[in-house]
């Protein structure tokens, strides 16, 4: 068992891999590491419906990766600003005043989702269709997943584009979500792909939304002087 604030401010090339469970502010400040934490492998309950670490997990973190085959509990990536984290359910607040980073749920979520976000994304498996009652849409916007299949078979190596490529981001993370942890409910997601796919919901800040597009402009447009530059124009 992982006591109060484990893997705090890991930082890149150290990886902590957790065969049990861990109280609050797991990852706080995260910066660069990589925590996996998943049950005993001779445990008998189902991980998805029982709960791996506490509360106000990845508190302020800045990089790194999580992956938690559990259930987490109130707050979870609070004020994170650019890690990426797999868990399998929620309490209340998830994603309160996130900044930066992608937070993906396999499970239900709590009240107040969302609240005070301004940047990164999120994604949660809405298998009843009633997240949206649970979501705090002051700030963001609720979108389901639209992709085709070229772009869902796509391998993305670059996910800085948060605007793009939902479809096989989400896939690849789901994937490293069951390399590092063997979780159940993700080989059940990728073996019905088709089937899961759909059932997922993007949401994403208004305003960062609107300032990754108009960076994406801006860049275009740069690149197009530097082309009539070259060519004389």
């Amino acid at each position: 068992s992982g006591g109060q604030s484990f893997g705090a401010f890991l930082s890149k090339g150290v990886t902590i891999e957790l065969e049990g469970d861990s109280n609050d502010y797991i990852g706080k400040g995260l910066s660069g590491g990589r925590i996996m934490v998943f049950p005993p492998a001779n445990s008998n309950f189902q991980a998805e419906k029982n709960t791996i670490i506490g509360n106000v997990a990845l508190y302020g973190a800045i990089d790194g990766e999580c992956y938690f085959r559990g259930i987490a509990g109130e707050r979870f990536a609070v004020r994170n600003s650019g890690a990426i984290a797999i868990v399998e359910g929620v309490g209340d607040h998830c994603c309160e005043y996130m900044t930066g980073g992608i937070v993906i749920v396999l499970g239900s979520t709590g009240r107040n989702f969302a609240a005070g976000m301004s940047g990164g994304i999120a994604y949660v498996l809405d298998e009843n269709d009633d997240f949206e009652v649970r979501c705090n849409t002051a700030m963001v916007d609720i979108e389901r997943i639209l992709s085709d299949k070229l772009e869902t078979n796509d391998i993305v190596d670059d996910m800085s584009d948060m605007t793009r490529y939902d479809a096989p981001r989400l896939r690849k993370l789901i994937e490293n979500h069951f390399r590092y942890t063997k979780s159940s409910r993700a080989f059940e997601i990728i073996k019905n792909w088709p089937k899961f796919l759909p059932k997922f919901v993007k949401i994403m800040p208004v305003d960062y939304r609107r300032a990754l597009h108009e960076m994406q402009l801006a860049t275009a447009s740069d690149a197009h002087k530097e082309i009539d530059v070259a060519l004389g124009d």
